[in-house]
């Protein structure tokens, strides 16, 4: 390892006010591990950032896909192309260069976007379901309820969401005092791991605000579920078998990314303690915050047939 472990470790005894840089948990100890980690995720990176910007090219440029559906889905890109730039160059450069260190700013910085985009994409997904729900259970108001208007004041809703939500996270994350040195169990800088770091009487705040915030989501996932079981229902209610397929296609994509999304988050903090380990910690943080970025393009691509000719 680098020459700045001893300087780092000595930071452990000192106050938190004094940091300047966190200690994020490496993949791998050989160098041979820490290049495939490289080359792997490095590989992932570039799919992720290949297959989100050949579906915000298309949509902007296909006349044909300007409609509600494929604008969320734009929006979805933009944040899933967000999210996984937030954590994944830093860890791969940290593997290249053979270091652990990240700033305390640039972890702040982590903190602050992954916050923003990870919830205003969950908000963005609700949104989603919203607008099946209508193309399929109010059909013949669709227009009406999901006008152009309408459409960009709820994903601007979505994005206004996220960012607040992020600017009082990490206002809340770094205003505790550390004192349990500065070496974070996660390869990138997660809450939960930051505030294993603060004294024990300085992280309620934190903690009373993430209880409010898994609140809002549960009432998100509520959401969801209702307006998939009106959706299946009415699906049932369809009579020919045609109609149905055309129906479950507009939504399967839709489900299949906000499964992917919630199990892994809801896996990754709600999880018993029992459970916990740093090995599955850290796998469980790649299936939340790596592959769903990367994979979302490919599920969206596979079951929609206009989005495919469109690519072509």
């Amino acid at each position: 390892m680098t020459n700045s472990y001893p300087h780092a470790q000595g930071q452990q005894m000192s106050n938190g006010s004094s940091f300047t840089e966190f200690l994020l948990l490496a993949f791998a100890d050989t160098r041979q591990l820490q290049l495939l980690h490289f080359s792997l995720f490095l590989g992932i990176y570039l799919a992720a950032l290949l297959g989100n910007i050949l579906i915000i090219t298309t949509v902007a440029c296909d006349h044909r896909l300007h409609t509600p559906m494929y604008f969320f889905l734009l929006n979805l890109s933009l944040l899933d192309l967000g999210s996984i730039s937030t954590t994944v160059p830093k860890s791969i450069t940290n593997s290249l260069w053979d270091t652990r260190a990240i700033s305390y700013s640039g972890c702040a910085a982590q903190v602050f976007f992954l916050a923003f985009f990870v919830l205003a994409e969950y908000s963005l997904l609700t949104v989603m379901a919203y607008d099946r729900y209508v193309a399929i259970c109010k059909p013949l108001h669709y227009g009406t309820i999901m006008g152009s208007r309408a459409c960009v004041k709820m994903a601007a809703a979505a994005w206004a969401s996220g960012f607040l939500s992020a600017v009082l996270h990490t206002g809340n994350t770094f205003g505790v005092t550390f004192c349990q040195g500065n070496s974070l169990g996660q390869f990138f800088c997660e809450v939960p791991q930051i505030l294993k770091l603060s004294c024990s009487d300085s992280y309620l705040r934190e903690a009373g605000f993430i209880v409010v915030t898994v609140c809002l989501g549960f009432g998100c996932f509520i959401f969801i579920v209702m307006s998939y079981v009106q959706i299946f229902t009415a699906v049932l209610r369809i009579p020919s078998e045609q109609g149905q397929h055309k129906a479950l296609s507009m939504c399967l994509p839709h489900l299949a990314v906000v499964s992917l999304f919630v199990s892994t988050i809801i896996f990754a903090y709600l999880k018993p303690p029992s459970l916990s380990s740093p090995s599955l910690d850290l796998v469980v943080a790649v299936l939340y915050s790596v592959v769903p970025p990367a994979v979302n393009p490919l599920i969206y691509s596979m079951r929609n047939r206009e989005l495919r000719d469109a690519l072509k």
